[in-house]
């Protein structure tokens, strides 16, 4: 099979080229050339930027005819279009990399499958554009411009990056875990929360490919574990020997006020339940879910250690202040309010 990756070095594409390759796929990826990654060498590379829509499209036609071109970095209904210009009757299939946020949120039944409601808020840029982009790519497929598949996966981590948070991803985070620091936790951290390690997501792009079941549908790629934010949190800390944490729940709405940039996906997504139902990946794709957080975390962890790339926590001082302000707060509102519960 002739597939080519736009992106092909990101955290999940790493290892959808690798997986590839080890299939014996004749593999290209298109990327601007910045990141560095372990590609195998068999991989051909072309370098350009995406968004400048008229180099992307002529250079994609120089390429001919695709059978499978998987996309990692459509972001923007703009770099939707210029891809169906780009692959119109040249690519067998396109494979686009969406998200399970396209899902309206709150859901109304769980656990969330396929066809449940697609409306996110236009307050959550990334949501919305996704779903923006999938309403066009579910268009080309009805045209017969190329058969469409798409995956909606979670909160996919691995081996080369940090580990989400209530606050970010920043890495800090793993060494206030390991020196047993207190924790900030959105809520009161019984919202539920998924995790997928990279390989296992990327299995299922590979499995998709020149798959005619997967034409004209779309999966939800996600982890199996359905963990509450207090246990995410408490299972960092056991896979890495840690102290049991110090959880502080702070209410989102107030974290969102105080840090509106970085509570941004606290405040958007992770304050409501994620829980998908993986069935038909695993029907149509194979997919199965053979990492668990506990060892996955762990493996991810190790590697940030070995690349010297966990902060130390003693930089974000603002952290220890945010959870002294809102301990001090509830004091004195103790203080204040010794009569309404009488």
């Amino acid at each position: 099979m002739n597939v080519l990756i736009i992106g092909g070095t990101g955290l999940i594409s790493t290892a959808i080229t690798r997986f590839l390759v080890e299939r014996g796929d004749n593999v290209t990826i298109y990327n601007r050339g910045k990141t560095t990654a372990n590609i195998p060498s068999s991989v051909k590379r072309m370098v350009g930027d995406r968004r400048n829509y008229p180099l992307f499209e002529r250079q994609m036609e120089k390429l001919g005819r695709l059978d499978c071109v998987i996309d990692m970095v459509c972001f923007q209904p703009k770099e939707a279009e210029s891809t169906i210009r780009a692959f119109k009757n040249r690519a067998g299939q396109y494979v686009f990399c969406s998200t399970v946020d396209v899902y309206t949120k709150p859901a109304k039944k769980y656990p969330i499958r396929e066809e449940a409601e697609r409306r996110p808020s236009p307050s959550f840029p990334y949501a919305y554009n996704k779903a923006e982009c999938e309403k066009l790519f579910f268009e080309a497929h009805n045209r017969n411009d190329f058969f469409l598949t798409i995956i909606r996966p979670a909160y996919t981590y691995g081996e080369g990056a940090g580990i989400v948070h209530t606050l970010g991803w920043d890495t800090y985070l793993i060494d206030r875990i390991i020196k047993g620091k207190p924790l900030i936790v959105h809520g009161d951290g019984t919202s539920f929360w998924v995790a997928c390690h990279r390989d296992d997501v990327a299995k299922a792009f590979v499995n998709a490919v020149s798959n005619e079941k997967a034409f004209g549908r779309a999966y939800n790629v996600t982890g199996d574990e359905w963990m509450t934010w207090n246990r995410y949190y408490q299972i960092i800390a056991e896979s890495l020997n840690a102290p049991e944490p110090e959880l502080v729940h702070i209410p989102t709405e107030v974290l969102a006020v105080l840090m509106p940039k970085r509570a941004e996906w606290c405040a958007k997504n992770f304050r409501y339940n994620n829980v998908f139902d993986n069935t038909a990946a695993k029907v149509d794709l194979g997919f199965n879910y053979t990492i668990t957080w506990s060892e996955g975390v762990k493996r991810a962890v190790n590697w940030l250690e070995d690349h010297g790339l966990i902060e130390k926590s003693e930089k974000y001082p603002f952290y220890d202040k945010i959870i002294t302000c809102w301990r001090t707060s509830v004091e004195r509102m103790k203080s204040e309010l010794t009569d309404v519960d009488t």
